[in-house]
């Protein structure tokens, strides 16, 4: 991190943020473009900024000072979490997080933003208010089901509740049609080759697409499975302890869910992929790892396939991953 003439810590919050750099100077911002603007002519050349990815609010001010030339980087806040318990603190302020941020900054190796174009950013937006919609939808089914158990439910509830529903599922067409749109329009090769994979579906194609920016955000496959969550994680501990070796799930779990539903199709169609959950069904394993290892395999074969730009070929495929 000693390529970069300071370091600073940014904490962001509805109205305003906190920024703490290197030296241990501190100054509070409104969360706006008067306080972007106050913040990027204070910053050195030669600096970098580091933010956790808050949803909504870390978006505008990394998006600001990106376009205004300054380093930008947007870290996990669940690293920055463990690195803050790591260090045994008691405070928890706004300046204490940005004071952590930016020293987990300058003991880690942090990823530089890079900005997302207009079509970019509304992909990810069509996703994260799909995936709204969607739990909004699960929660109506389940309240209808709870109305049906009462034996003589209220008609008045129960077609508000049904009228709800499927003005939700209009809403999710109408979004997915505008993200196949999107993705259709810029990422068409990549989506064809994607679809030619056994047991990869058209949904899960374009989520794929649009989360990882064309497969551009990830130098290899093992990247890629942290990032959707699917790696495993060993817990050992001298000769007593012997966990269960579990998934991480520290990563997208959309992206994650999607995937262990595109195994089932796979382990059908992809040979590949049946081997692998056979392999290890047939040594006693349970059917959910196998499922979660088909997930994994059906993760590499989309990334080998993605990079190389050649279609689904068996023999090709099985020697990349």
């Amino acid at each position: 991190m000693n390529k970069y003439t300071e370091i600073y810590g940014v904490d962001i919050s509805k109205d305003v943020f906190d920024v703490v750099n290197s030296k241990g100077a501190y100054i509070q911002y409104p969360n706006g473009l008067k306080g972007f603007g106050e913040l990027s002519k204070k910053l050195p050349k030669g600096s970098l900024v580091v933010m956790e990815a808050t949803g909504y609010y870390h978006y505008r001010l990394a998006q600001y000072l990106y376009e205004h030339g300054h380093s930008v980087s947007v870290v996990n806040p669940l690293s920055v979490k463990r690195f803050i318990q790591m260090k045994l603190s008691k405070v928890k302020t706004d300046k204490s997080d940005a004071r952590a941020i930016c020293e987990y900054a300058c003991v880690n190796e942090v990823p530089l933003y890079t900005a997302k174009n207009k079509d970019q950013a509304e992909c990810l937006q069509l996703l994260r208010l799909m995936d709204t919609y969607l739990k909004h939808g699960t929660a109506i089914k389940n309240k209808l089901h709870g109305e049906r158990t009462l034996g003589i439910p209220s008609k008045t509830v129960y077609k508000s509740l049904e009228r709800s529903l499927k003005s939700l599922k209009k809403e999710i067409a109408l979004l997915e049609a505008r993200l196949a749109e999107l993705v259709k329009e810029h990422q068409q090769g990549q989506l064809t080759l994607l679809k030619s994979i056994p047991g990869m579906g058209n949904k899960t194609a374009m989520v794929l697409l649009v989360l990882t920016d064309g497969f551009t955000k990830f130098e290899n496959a093992g990247q890629l499975c942290c990032y959707a969550g699917i790696t495993p994680t060993i817990r050992e501990s001298g000769s007593s302890v012997r966990g269960r070796s579990r998934i991480s799930k520290v990563g997208n779990r959309k992206l994650r869910n999607l995937l262990f539903l595109c195994s089932f199709s796979a382990c059908k169609h992809n040979k590949a992929c049946r081997e692998i959950y056979e392999r290890i069904t047939s040594k006693g394993k349970s059917k959910k790892l196998a499922l979660i290892a088909v997930s994994n395999k059906l993760l590499k074969q989309s990334f080998a396939i993605a990079t190389s730009g050649l279609p689904y070929d068996e023999e090709y495929v099985s020697r990349l991953t």
